[in-house]
């Protein structure tokens, strides 16, 4: 029962990340944050969405973006789900945008029904090995990682990023500060 328990509360990971890069410095339980100084450049990744669109993440320059990793068959995947749906609606009309890269689904009807069962609505990247994941600097997103959630600021920087499941109040303490730095004008 105790193994259970730890796999459903660090999520689907079959591997782990060594180290944190890109400045991003880890401060507790998980979550790795970068100051506006000492942020890295997120890699411009693009790909089909899993509703056939064409999408790169510097369309939303100018928006802080919450990027999930995620994959139909990850349990703690599914129990974040409804949250970040929660959060999206909360934020998209206040500069916030959400995109997901799902990853390790070799169909992707998977990944739609997934998002219909959850009732996701923002965009996903359908990278299935893992290409677009790659191209961030080591140690940031790792597709054996899932789920992940970075948190890029409107300048197309990486500002905060946590390893595993997380509630909606997590991810949403990971939004407001690069939300609010943005505001102030303290980029």
């Amino acid at each position: 029962m105790a193994a259970l328990l730890v796999l459903t509360l660090t999520g689907c990971s079959s591997g782990s990340s060594t180290g944190d890069g890109a400045g991003l410095v880890s401060v507790k339980g998980g979550l790795a944050t970068a100051a506006p100084g000492h942020r890295e450049e997120a890699p411009d990744i693009s790909g089909t969405t899993l509703e056939g669109g064409q999408v790169k993440l510097s369309d939303y320059r100018g928006k802080v973006v919450v990027l999930n990793l995620w994959g139909s068959w990850c349990s703690a995947c599914r129990t974040e789900a409804p949250g970040l749906q929660e959060l999206w609606e909360k934020y998209q009309d206040h500069g916030v945008q959400f995109l997901g890269i799902n990853t390790r689904d070799n169909d992707p009807a998977n990944a739609v029904a997934f998002e219909k069962n959850k009732g996701v609505t923002f965009p996903s990247i359908y990278d299935p090995d893992g290409t677009q994941i790659l191209r961030f600097p080591k140690g940031n997103l790792n597709p054996q990682t899932i789920p992940t959630t970075m948190v890029i600021d409107r300048d197309g920087r990486m500002a905060a990023r946590v390893f595993g499941a997380r509630t909606s109040d997590d991810i949403d303490s990971m939004i407001r500060p690069v939300l609010a730095e943005q505001a102030s004008g303290t980029s």
